[in-house]
């Protein structure tokens, strides 16, 4: 029987878990907060990153990688999340700032704003990833950080939930592309808009799809 499941059969896949923070608290002292981003992929629409520090005594039940969970699942854990949570913020990098920069660097971009934003000072951060933002405080990085981390998992829902929110909103000014369903990302229906009726001003312009699209108008 695999390893990732117990005697009964019952589901033992990893799940997030304090030992990080426990880790950057016991050298840095303080509060640590999780770091994470949204929007790399898609086409349209901003980069959204968001920072949490939770209470370590009132942390919400259920939190995991937001990939990993039901839309439904998200938006409750998000007010859980804004409601238990001794700080959140969310930041953007804009649509000009991913083409002016580069898509990663907006990334990190949006990241320090979203640290930089929080009304509690953390002294230590978890980053999800693999790069450093360039935070001004001790930085871990973690690769799939928020399957790893309660605090990145937290920073993930709360960024995606934003994100998916922003571009659902979008999309009623712009309903050709079916962005309240795939959040700006390159899928058959929004590439076919695309052909048909051209770029918005919320389109990504240094991304390959819509240079096409343009060069073709």
């Amino acid at each position: 029987m695999s390893d990732l499941f117990d005697a009964a059969g019952m589901d033992m896949k990893p799940r997030p878990d304090w030992s990080a923070e426990a880790h950057m608290i016991a050298a840095e002292g303080g509060h640590v907060c999780g770091v994470d981003e949204v929007g790399r992929g898609p086409l349209a629409g901003p980069v959204v990153a968001a920072a949490v520090v939770l209470d370590p005594d009132d942390i919400p039940e259920g939190l995991n990688d937001s990939k990993k969970l039901s839309e439904k699942k998200r938006q409750a854990l998000y007010g859980l999340i804004q409601e238990k949570a001794l700080a959140v913020s969310i930041a953007e990098a804009s649509v000009a700032e991913i083409d002016e920069i580069n898509i990663l660097q907006a990334s990190m971009l949006a990241m320090r704003r979203a640290v930089e934003g929080l009304e509690l000072k953390p002294s230590s951060a978890l980053v999800d990833g693999n790069r450093d933002p360039g935070l001004e405080m001790p930085t871990r990085t973690l690769i799939k950080g928020d399957g790893r981390s309660l605090s990145i998992a937290a920073a993930s829902i709360v960024a995606k939930v934003f994100r998916d929110d922003l571009m659902k909103k979008l999309d009623s000014e712009f309903p050709d592309y079916g962005w309240a369903q795939n959040a700006g990302y390159g899928v058959a229906k929004h590439l076919a808009a695309l052909r048909l009726v051209g770029a918005t001003p919320h389109h990504r312009r240094s991304f390959a799809p819509i240079r096409q699209v343009l060069s073709e108008e």
